[in-house]
């Protein structure tokens, strides 16, 4: 196969044969079973860490390797898909690389590439460590339709961050068609904006700032792996004592994901008495579904423009609480847990903040004013508190299943603190359990002391108090142990 001469001329180049083919995958790290791309090895095997450059064809890519004996060409016969805008760009930069591979019968594996900044090549234009980076985020990235891995051929974007221009155009260009096209095309318009002489100062800054919140977040598709629901029982057991019905539903929601690789189209909205675990269940699904997640509280929220961020004609302007929810994330797909749905239409400004959120909520996405750029909200899964629903308006409730949570019962109370509050306080001051007993008449008197209390806040404190008193009389008073009858609680606790 011929290798491409970059005197060539540009007709010349776009006759040249392509040389390889491009696979899908969705592979989170890379393996020699499981490569970023395959050379030719027929002619010679390569060494497990071999340096050179990539070529810049339009079609036709090889890779020229460093030898003892001079340059040697090997065709690329396969690339994930991912990855062929940025071999492209090391080809164009003339970037210095080495290899990390493993020679098998179809060819010479690569599963790493470095960057060497000698040898005559051209430095990395971006800040240090851009190429990991690259490379870090094309593997957690989900790989493109094969059509558009064609027609990406034929067009010419807490871990570091992209910040300057040159970085940010550097990953538009190497990321390719792993961004969602609405999103490549706003960068591409903002960058032009960052770049203009013809805009103010003010204007570039914006769309500068924008940009770097924007290529910072991992955008991911609308495909999910499967769940092991037993693994997502055993999690939520461990979170929480009871709430059979609220298991079951999650479970529920596990099996749905697994069987259609998408998110339901409703959320869940817990609605109970403060202190029954409501947020502890968001914090559950968030780990089930191993998402990052986020928190707004609709009680400190005055005014829509809170969530949806100033326009850029303002100079202090800057993004709303849901964009930032996804920046400090660092990916698309989250749970978005929303505390106090309840007060969302006390709104004090200009507008109703419930307003906001149906368009958050109806999956079709969301639209910061100061981003400009329809963002896609079909990786967000919402889980909402509340202690008064008949608080919440009628098309807010529409966008969620509702779950009504009781307050435990007195017996429950005692279990919940003598299995979970107190043992977990213990080990967090380093106690062992033999060091802090409760009597059962202790425990009944705890109960007794909080009945006309809601929830398991007041337990919880209360496990912290007779720790603490316990942990004071083994260090001060020398015992070997405290135990807390009834009438000991209640002289503490009164």
């Amino acid at each position: 196969m011929p290798v491409f001469d970059f005197n060539h001329t540009p007709d010349e180049q776009k006759t040249s044969e392509c040389t390889y083919t491009t696979f899908r995958s969705n592979e989170t790290t890379a393996t020699p079973e499981k490569p970023i791309l395959v050379l030719d090895n027929s002619g010679q095997e390569w060494k497990h860490h071999s340096s050179g450059f990539f070529t810049n064809p339009s079609k036709q890519t090889t890779f020229e390797f460093d030898t003892e004996t001079g340059t040697v060409s090997a065709d690329i016969l396969q690339i994930d898909a991912r990855f062929v805008s940025l071999l492209r760009w090391l080809g164009e930069s003339h970037i210095n690389v080495r290899l990390s591979g493993k020679n098998r019968p179809d060819g010479y594996a690569v599963y790493k590439i470095r960057e060497i900044a000698f040898g005559g090549a051209t430095k990395l234009s971006a800040e240090d460590g851009f190429l990991q980076f690259m490379i870090d985020r094309l593997l957690a990235s989900n790989a493109p339709t094969e059509e558009l891995v064609d027609e990406d051929m034929d067009e010419m974007g807490d871990d570091m961050k992209l910040t300057s221009l040159q970085s940010i155009s550097d990953f538009m260009t190497c990321a390719g068609r792993t961004m969602p096209d609405n999103i490549r095309l706003w960068a591409r318009r903002n960058l032009a904006v960052a770049r203009s002489h013809e805009v103010t100062p003010e204007e570039r800054r914006h769309a500068q700032r924008a940009l770097s919140i924007m290529m910072n977040i991992q955008w991911k598709n609308n495909y999910f792996e499967p769940i092991d629901p037993e693994e997502a029982r055993r999690i939520l057991d461990e979170e929480l004592y009871g709430m059979e019905r609220v298991k079951q539903r999650i479970i529920e929601t596990i099996i749905q994901i697994n069987r259609t690789h998408t998110l339901p189209a409703y959320g869940i909205l817990l609605v109970g008495p403060a202190g029954t675990g409501k947020s502890q269940i968001a914090y559950a699904v968030a780990r089930i579904l191993k998402f990052p997640w986020a928190t707004l509280d609709m009680s400190s929220i005055n005014d829509p423009e809170q969530l949806t961020g100033s326009s850029r004609i303002y100079s202090n302007a800057k993004q709303g609480i849901i964009m930032e929810a996804f920046s400090m994330a660092g990916e698309s797909n989250l749970v978005f847990i929303i505390n106090e749905l309840d007060k969302a239409a006390s709104g004090k400004g200009n507008g109703n903040p419930a307003d906001v959120l149906l368009t958050l909520l109806d999956n079709i996405g969301f639209t910061d004013n100061y981003i400009e750029c329809m963002i896609p909200t079909i990786g967000v899964y919402p889980i909402a508190t509340a202690n008064d629903k008949s608080q919440i308006s009628a098309p807010l409730m529409s966008r969620f299943t509702v779950i009504d949570i009781p307050d435990y019962t007195p017996e429950e109370k005692k279990i919940i603190f003598s299995r979970f509050s107190l043992p977990k306080v213990l080990g967090r001051m380093g106690l062992h359990e033999n060091e802090c007993v409760v009597t059962e008449d202790g425990l009944d008197a705890v109960v007794q002391k909080y009945e006309n209390t809601t929830g398991i806040r007041d337990l919880e404190q209360a496990a912290e108090h007779m720790a603490a008193n316990a942990l004071y009389q083994i260090e001060v008073n020398h015992v070997s142990a405290v135990t807390f009858d009834a009438d000991m609680v209640r002289k503490l606790l009164d």
